[in-house]
């Protein structure tokens, strides 16, 4: 039985499903694409800046993170921090949090879309059941003869759509789940290595230096 054939048979249900399971393959591929071209370490470049910070070099630790490639984001969120240094504990830990937050809702981007598609895909799927068992039994009803075929054939062509639904559900709510755990992850390490970076900067006192002048 071709594909091609089980779409005929699932009725006019199987367009909208075909329609999300092309979205969600297109958000999938296109955040695995994402993800890969922006580098997401973070402890490499933690370890860089508190050396230079312990050695006493900020400005040198600065300099580094400007000079990292944009795509590589923890760099560019311990920067937003040091840049504002002068203006005390506080403030560079919300320069840290806003630029971490602008980052990573670009890291999000579609995953709203993955989740609501987990959702309406199988209702969708249940509709197009549902439409197809009234046919079925329409068709049962106006027979002379009902038979055991007769019955299990209306059944099958009713059930290719929740069948459809539920997969691309299953796809779409498992992409969702393994990406918001890549971002979670980096989230996470992102938080920690800023506050190790402001605690290194208060036990060498540069914020507290700051904050005093």
């Amino acid at each position: 039985m071709t594909l091609n054939y089980m779409f005929q048979l699932g009725g006019w249900a199987m367009w909208p499903l075909l329609l999300f399971s092309i979205v969600t393959m297109s958000i999938i591929i296109e955040r695995f694409i994402y993800f890969l071209l922006h580098n997401l370490k973070v402890e490499h470049v933690k370890k860089n800046v508190l050396e230079k910070i312990r050695e006493g070099k900020v400005s040198e630790a600065l300099d580094y993170c400007s000079s990292c490639p944009k795509k590589l984001l923890s760099a560019h969120i311990f920067s937003a921090g040091l840049r504002v240094l002068t203006l005390g504990e506080h403030r560079m830990e919300k320069a840290m949090e806003t630029e971490a937050s602008e980052k990573i809702n670009a890291l999000e981007g579609g995953f709203n879309l993955l989740l609501a598609i987990g959702s309406i895909a199988p209702i969708t799927g249940f509709l197009g059941t549902v439409s197809g068992m009234i046919g079925a039994f329409s068709s049962i009803a106006k027979a002379d003869e009902v038979n055991a075929q007769l019955v299990a054939g209306g059944i099958f062509e009713a059930l290719i759509t929740t069948a459809y639904g539920l997969s691309i559900a299953i796809v779409a709510v498992s992409a969702y789940y393994i990406l918001i755990h890549i971002v979670d992850r980096f989230s996470a390490r992102v938080e920690e290595g800023g506050s190790e970076i402001v605690t290194a900067l208060l036990m060498d006192d540069y914020v507290n230096g700051a904050e005093r002048q």
